[in-house]
């Protein structure tokens, strides 16, 4: 049986529709650490804003930054958002993946990462950061982001890096106890795990990294492959996450005159959404949220300068062989810099 004119036009154009519907419905597949420094994200999805832009999310959570770069190049994730090591940037250097947005910020004046000294390190002179040269100082690996972060460090406050005996201890809470029980003398922190540690008398807090190091801590990535094959999905990404930042920033980035932290409804309603995700069930969430959150620039603009910075340094250090172009690992089509 022979079909009309019509009835053909009509099918196809069935077809196509049925066609869109299904590439819209094939998610975008998000690569992070289950923390809360992702929070604008769940506040996006709670809140159905990656929906509303036509595109859904899936979370995919990791326990470290390194696998999720892996997993983007492996095909396993779409979008990775995370601290960029030197595996990162020895990737990134051989084409495999783009840096499309910032996430947290280093910011002077704000407290989110802490230099914690033991008590003993202390007391036996160690009170400032010019101070760390000859002593030992946790990270969680070699090549991460506090390697690079204490490697900074170093340039600014004037000590020799390579007298500072670096002790890989695979994780922020190891790096923590390490501190408080002085198995090391130094570390950094996260200010919801710092000021614990000094206010019960094992640790003291010498300085914070925003106040000397203005760094692109964390970042949104891709593949080149994604941004060929899904561009508009990413851009319909991208704008959800950007309203997430909204919120985010009206419910914890406000502050008064004296720079105290406005804390409203708004508040409120984005701490009860974003412990759907993290402090599920805690009585004490509010106030553990509270006390973590990071910095996050309007729009997720990405801080390009400091990215160059340290695809440099992680060069100079010998983590990612030969010369990369910087420009060519990132795309700047999806996200404001700043």
């Amino acid at each position: 049986m022979q079909l009309g004119r019509r009835s053909t036009i009509a099918l196809a154009a069935a077809a196509a529709v049925g066609a869109r519907g299904a590439r819209a419905a094939t998610p975008i597949r998000l690569g992070m650490l289950h923390t809360l420094s992702p929070a604008p994200f769940y506040l996006a999805q709670q809140r159905g804003y990656f929906k509303d832009a036509g595109v859904e999310v899936e979370f995919r959570f990791f326990q470290a930054a390194q696998p999720i770069a892996a997993a983007a190049v492996a095909g396993d994730i779409d979008v990775g958002v995370t601290a960029l090591t030197g595996g990162f940037f020895a990737l990134a250097g051989k084409g495999e993946l783009k840096v499309i947005g910032g996430a947290l910020h280093e910011q002077k004046g704000f407290d989110l990462t802490a230099v914690l000294v033991s008590k003993a390190a202390y007391d036996a002179g160690l009170t400032s950061l010019d101070k760390l040269g000859g002593h030992s100082f946790g990270i969680t690996q070699y090549g991460s982001s506090f390697h690079y972060m204490v490697g900074r460090l170093a340039e600014i406050a004037g000590f020799d890096l390579k007298s500072v005996t670096l002790r890989p201890l695979q994780g922020v809470p190891n790096m923590v106890a390490a501190v408080r029980s002085g198995q090391v003398d130094a570390t950094m922190a996260i200010a919801s795990m710092a000021r614990p540690a000094e206010a019960s008398g094992d640790a003291k807090i010498i300085g914070w990294v925003g106040d000397l190091i203005p760094y692109q801590i964390t970042a949104l990535f891709t593949t080149g492959r994604v941004i060929a094959d899904r561009a508009n999905d990413l851009h319909a990404f991208c704008k959800g996450y950007q309203r997430g930042i909204a919120d985010y920033r009206a419910a914890f980035l406000r502050f008064d005159s004296e720079h105290k932290p406005i804390y409203d409804a708004a508040t409120d309603a984005a701490i009860a959404d974003i412990s759907k995700f993290v402090f599920t069930g805690d009585p004490k969430a509010a106030e553990k949220i509270k006390a973590g959150i990071g910095w996050y620039d309007e729009g997720g603009a990405l801080d390009v300068a400091d990215v160059h910075r340290q695809l440099a340094w992680f060069e100079q250090e010998g983590m990612v062989k030969g010369k990369v172009d910087p420009a060519a690992i990132i795309d700047t089509g999806f996200l404001p810099t700043r």
